[in-house]
């Protein structure tokens, strides 16, 4: 190899090492008090699958302190459920933390109904927190079971 590929083949390294260490301060950890470890292995065992995602945010600032899953997991635009159209996670986030209601929706996502898609958000009592979840494929749970599921997860870990 040539000096000069070596030189571009180094900084084309030290440019992907740079870009994930952006990327991995950019990502929220978890609300104060929590450790992460842990509320991500209560959400796991409370919604965990690949294609489900779970955000929450401070209420009055609307800051990200939490995501669970990755951003492209969490991206996907899918039926909302309540008449035509699609939404995102974010979309349902920004719309509880608007007006702090609770929502629990489920439809399909296929003509022939052989996926789903789960959404739930709402107020996490006494924290100053909202969540928005989201689950979606051939085993999606209903998003009030997404939300009783959540409820006793975030409890587990003391939010």
């Amino acid at each position: 190899m040539s000096t000069h590929h070596a030189i571009a083949a180094g900084r084309s390294l030290a440019a992907l090492v740079l870009a994930g260490l952006a990327l991995a301060a950019c990502s929220p950890g978890a609300p104060e008090g929590v450790k992460k470890d842990d509320l991500d292995a209560a959400v796991s065992r409370a919604i965990g699958d690949p294609a489900s995602c779970l955000l929450i945010a401070e209420q009055q600032s609307g800051k990200l302190v939490y995501r669970y899953n990755t951003h492209t997991a969490c991206a996907r635009a899918l039926p909302a459920c309540a008449g035509a159209g699609t939404q995102t996670i974010d979309d349902l986030l920004k719309a509880t933390l608007k007006d702090g209601q609770t929502r629990t929706l489920s439809c399909s996502t296929t003509a022939d109904a052989s996926r789903g898609v789960g959404w739930a958000s709402g107020p996490i009592p006494g924290k100053g927190l909202v969540y928005a979840a989201m689950m979606e494929g051939d085993r999606a749970f209903p998003g009030r079971m997404m939300a009783d599921r959540l409820s006793r997860a975030f409890h587990d870990v003391g939010l």
